[in-house]
């Protein structure tokens, strides 16, 4: 691909680390208004300095329509060399000031370590940053909120109802719902399950105080195809107690497509196409998000489109 430059008219001039630095939150934000929000400065003041980089660069870096903010080519190879830069002076300062230096950290917050949504996020962070130190909590999403908000969790991942105080969420994985049965069950020789055919089985949902928000959308899901499910009467706080009941054959499990990990007794099949996907959110708290923060959230939305994980497609 091309590379577009970006005439100066005379000569290149100096990048400042002001420029960097605000060109590092444009690529998180994708957004002007919300990345001068972040800087303390106007949109009009962030777009000047960032045209003043491309031009001391002389490459375009960001391409901008009255819709639409995406990096270049130029601008995501860019961006890597960037952040290291202002990594570099940040531990500068810090080894400078005689202080010693701490690794960062993020801390995590996860449904079941079954649930595999964010894993390849997170392995393309550690990729890039493998000095950070990442700790996973597991915990339904009202109390990832809860943590959130009181600054004792970093990220959350999740299905957010209604919205919370002081808590972004942003859909960045759009997951096929599918059902899981023992290896000798008739469902496990379809390729597609009908929804309707739940209606003869016993379903087992997530504990309540874990994952209402799942157990909302499977009983809308079997609501919305003309019936509600027999539900099997006790209940687990684990993905994997979960897994064990149903190779007993003591119920079925409805459970999103990214779910990994099924042993060899037991057989995932998605449900039939019509049935809405089930939708995975970044949750991080909105005020004074950290920098792993902020890579975890633009690494999301960067595989979100290159993975096609928002598209309309059900994958089989």
């Amino acid at each position: 691909m091309a590379v577009r430059a970006v005439p100066d008219g005379v000569h290149r001039g100096r990048i400042e680390l002001r420029q960097l630095r605000y060109f590092v939150t444009l690529a998180e934000e994708l957004h002007f208004g919300r990345a001068a929000a972040r800087e303390h400065i106007v949109p009009s003041a962030l777009t000047a300095q960032v045209q003043r980089l491309e031009r001391a660069v002389g490459v375009q870096l960001v391409d901008r329509t009255s819709r639409h903010v995406a990096l270049t080519g130029a601008g995501a190879r860019f961006l890597i060399e960037a952040r290291q830069i202002l990594d570099h002076v940040e531990r500068a300062a810090v080894l400078a000031q005689g202080l010693a230096v701490a690794a960062p950290t993020l801390r995590l917050g996860v449904l079941d370590e079954g649930y595999d949504a964010i894993r390849p996020v997170l392995r393309a962070v550690q990729a890039r940053h493998p000095e950070v130190e990442v700790h996973q909590v597991q915990a339904g999403v009202p109390e990832q909120c809860r943590l959130l908000a009181d600054g004792r969790l970093d990220v959350g991942v999740g299905r957010l109802q209604g919205g919370a105080t002081g808590i972004a969420a942003e859909v960045f994985r759009m997951d096929p719902l599918g059902v899981l049965v023992p290896s000798d069950h008739p469902y496990a020789y379809l390729p597609h399950v009908p929804i309707s055919s739940l209606r003869g089985e016993t379903l087992l949902l997530s504990d309540e105080e874990q994952a209402p928000e799942f157990n909302a959308f499977v009983a809308e899901v079997c609501r919305s195809a003309g019936f509600f499910p027999t539900l099997f009467p006790g209940s687990v706080q684990t993905l994997r107690a979960a897994v064990d009941l149903v190779a007993q054959g003591r119920c079925v499990l409805c459970t999103p497509a990214s779910t990994d990990g099924w042993p060899s007794d037991v057989v995932w099949r998605p449900l039939d196409s019509q049935v809405p996907r089930y939708p995975w959110s970044i949750l991080w708290r909105t005020a004074d998000p950290s920098r792993q923060t902020l890579d975890v959230v633009a690494t999301a939305r960067r595989l979100a489109v290159d993975q096609g994980w928002r598209g309309t497609e059900i994958a089989s």
